[in-house]
């Protein structure tokens, strides 16, 4: 039922607020039906009604209804989507903003193969590939860049892959955000290694990551929680974070080899001492920001994306300085994955139309961007591939990318 839940204020985040219509309300049309008999099997009518995609993205998300579960007949899927498209149509977003710029850069997407998948987090491996969660169709994929060719694998039911990262001898580590684990996957022969959370709150575990030392921590955002997982002995260890609801999200390791994790509920990040597990918060100036996920540069510098307040932000641990600038798509575009390469940030804008791909240089304080043609439809994360590109999963649109930065 725990996992029913989860699943189901899931679905409820993907759709956009706008006016509820009540059932009697509804308008009449050629699919009104199929979205009384099968869109309510696991939320209210409301949460449907209050959706705003186009065509395309009502498709995506009612394939990834039918993964978690949905029983829509083939042949009333696209009646239900033209019929949604139709009624409850794409609110406007903010158009993206292009600043132009020195910097040369090629994005190339491909399509994942089991449609509504939402591909969410991405990883570039050492052997150039790029792997990705297929959180709604229960899979962990894997692209090669140069054919094309994709490969997934399924794994134990309702897992609902996060996060992924992958361990020196190339196995492929996830967090089950729906079933409250971390997985291994050994990609050779396919096996999956769960590990459980050792206390039942450690629900929706989130950004996983390898430390220097070989030992995995992760974030559990709505358990409001972080975790450590010893690989070699299967120990796991959780503590809570001081703040109540600060849900810890992103994570980024130091040259010390400290964890540090921003808290997407409130203001603040954190570090984390690696061996007493023990929790120090750092207050950002701005009340109202909201850090999503995080980039170190080479200076141990912290930076994040204030997805609320359409900011880049800077901070400094060691001297206290904060530093922030306003993204170029403005204060609805919604700042997301971000990575630092040789000390320039690369970060996602997700709330602008098309999502962007933004370039910021600290040292001229300058930002150039770039549209991403098939729209993104949401870049939650990114990493940096072995050659210094990035890869990028494009959750709303059922795809992968690469970002590739010319020399």
């Amino acid at each position: 039922m725990k996992r029913f839940v989860l699943i189901s204020a899931m679905i409820t985040a993907l759709i956009s607020v706008r006016p509820a219509h009540s059932q009697e309300a509804l308008p009449e049309g050629d699919g009104k039906k199929a979205v009384q008999a099968y869109c309510v099997q696991c939320h209210e009518l409301s949460t449907v009604t209050r959706g705003a995609y186009s065509a395309e993205g009502w498709r995506n998300n009612l394939h990834m209804m039918m993964n978690v579960g949905a029983a829509v007949p083939k042949d009333e899927i696209e009646p239900l989507v033209q019929y949604l498209a139709k009624n409850f149509p794409e609110r406007r977003r903010p158009d993206a903003v292009i600043i132009p710029g020195s910097a040369k850069v090629t994005i190339r997407e491909w399509i994942v193969p089991t449609p509504g998948s939402r591909p969410h987090d991405p990883l570039a491996t050492a052997d150039g590939a790029i792997w990705y969660t297929g959180q709604f169709a229960n899979t962990l994929g894997r692209v090669d860049p140069k054919t094309g060719k994709t490969k997934e694998f399924h794994l134990p039911a309702k897992s609902g892959p996060h996060g992924l990262t992958a361990d020196k001898e190339g196995n492929i580590w996830y967090t089950g955000n729906f079933k409250s684990t971390v997985g291994k996957l050994n990609p050779k022969t396919g096996e999956v290694t769960e590990y459980y959370m050792s206390n039942p709150a450690a629900r929706d575990p989130h950004t996983p990551i390898f430390d220097k030392s070989g030992i995995l921590w992760f974030t559990v955002q709505s358990g409001n929680m972080v975790g450590r997982l010893n690989p070699q002995t299967g120990d796991l260890k959780l503590v809570t974070s001081p703040t109540p609801k600060s849900r810890p999200y992103g994570m980024v390791v130091n040259s010390k080899n400290i964890p540090f994790f921003v808290e997407f509920g409130i203001n603040k990040f954190a570090s984390i001492d690696p061996n007493t597990m023990a929790i120090r918060e750092y207050v950002l100036p701005n009340p109202e920001s909201r850090p999503r996920r995080v980039a170190i540069t080479s200076d141990d510098v912290i930076w994040y994306s204030d997805y609320s307040r359409g900011y880049l932000g800077r901070y400094d641990p060691a001297t206290g300085k904060a530093s922030e600038w306003a993204s170029p798509g403005g204060p609805q575009s919604q700042p997301y994955g971000i990575v630092a390469i040789n000390d320039i940030i690369w970060y996602s804008e997700a709330g602008v139309s098309p999502n962007t791909f933004v370039r910021f240089d600290p040292k001229t304080e300058k930002f150039q961007t770039w549209k991403i043609l098939s729209g993104g439809g949401v870049v939650r994360n990114v990493d940096v591939t072995k050659d210094g590109n990035i890869a990028i999963a494009c959750s709303g649109v059922n795809r992968v990318g690469l970002v590739e930065i010319g020399k």
